[in-house]
């Protein structure tokens, strides 16, 4: 019990919770950079849909089946269409006039009602508002010059405690677009330099060097669809994941009891509570004056 007290306050003396949420954000930020080779061409790591930022994006994924024989059934293809996601919101009274009206209407702002009804996806009733997302206009994001394979990905390392997760994958996306496409090619080595200087104080072990990784960073960027190896971004990745999970566990879920005498303990705690209760009663029984003869 001692020696879990004493290295929870020693963590919190090496590593404030201030510092341990930013260097999470870093990781965050840069966690698309840090894959091994073949994940890369994972489809649920790395995909058009995972795209945050900038608008259009996000998109949606639509399959359509395209028959090359309408005879015959058999011979046909698969095709993904993209398409943004937009979202309208209105008074609830508003909306049931719009629906009211366009009901009557053989178009409404260019779609016919059957169009329309087929690019609604949900509606939300909040209160006294009305929220429409709907599938917005076809984008081609694997023709994009300005989206290339690591903007594709959208998971976290470790999302910081008590924040929004969506917002953080938001965020995070901003952060490594602006890295990417917006600020200088040294903003991004800083951003390695800093991962460098993580991985040492954690104590995990690494061969990363951060401006041979910012140059294969931006020649996959701009060449974006060739076939990504020789990234140079090795290091011990369940080192690295393990040693968030154990000071995620000790800042935010600490246990100063340890599994194998926590039932000892409170056994203990309780026995001896109830052995002072009883020597208590029975001090005050004997202290009770008992009742003499007079004379």
């Amino acid at each position: 019990m001692s020696y879990s007290f004493g290295m929870n306050a020693k963590l919190k003396q090496e590593l404030s919770v201030k510092n341990f949420n930013a260097d999470k954000r870093l990781l965050n930020v840069l966690n698309p950079f840090l894959y091994p080779i073949s994940h890369y061409n994972s489809e649920t790591l790395f995909n058009v849909t995972n795209i945050l930022y900038p608008k259009p994006y996000p998109v949606m994924e639509v399959i359509d089946t395209v028959f090359y024989d309408p005879t015959n059934k058999e011979y046909y293809n698969l095709q993904s269409a993209y398409y943004s996601i937009d979202t309208l919101k209105m008074l609830t009274k508003a909306y049931d006039k719009l629906k009211s009206a366009a009901s009557t209407a053989d178009e409404l702002l260019g779609f016919d009602q059957q169009e329309l009804q087929h690019r609604i996806l949900s509606k939300n009733v909040k209160k006294d508002s009305t929220e429409i997302i709907f599938r917005g206009a076809k984008v081609d994001p694997k023709y994009d010059d300005n989206i290339c394979i690591f903007l594709e990905n959208k998971t976290l390392i470790s999302p910081v405690y008590g924040e929004d997760i969506a917002k953080q994958q938001r965020q995070s996306a901003i952060d490594r677009y602006q890295l990417l496409y917006q600020l200088p090619q040294d903003s991004l080595l800083h951003a390695f330099q800093k991962l460098d200087s993580l991985l040492e104080r954690y104590h995990v072990e690494s061969s990363i060097k951060p401006l041979s990784l910012t140059q294969d960073v931006f020649r996959f960027r701009n060449r974006n669809r060739d076939q990504l190896y020789q990234i140079r971004n090795n290091f011990d990745r369940n080192a690295l994941t393990e040693k968030i999970k154990v000071l995620n566990r000790l800042f935010y879920q600490p246990k100063f009891f340890h599994p194998s005498i926590s039932a000892i303990f409170f056994i203990v705690l309780v026995s001896t509570w109830l052995f002072g209760f009883a020597i208590f009663v029975i001090s005050i029984y004997l202290r009770k004056p008992k009742p003499g003869i007079l004379t």
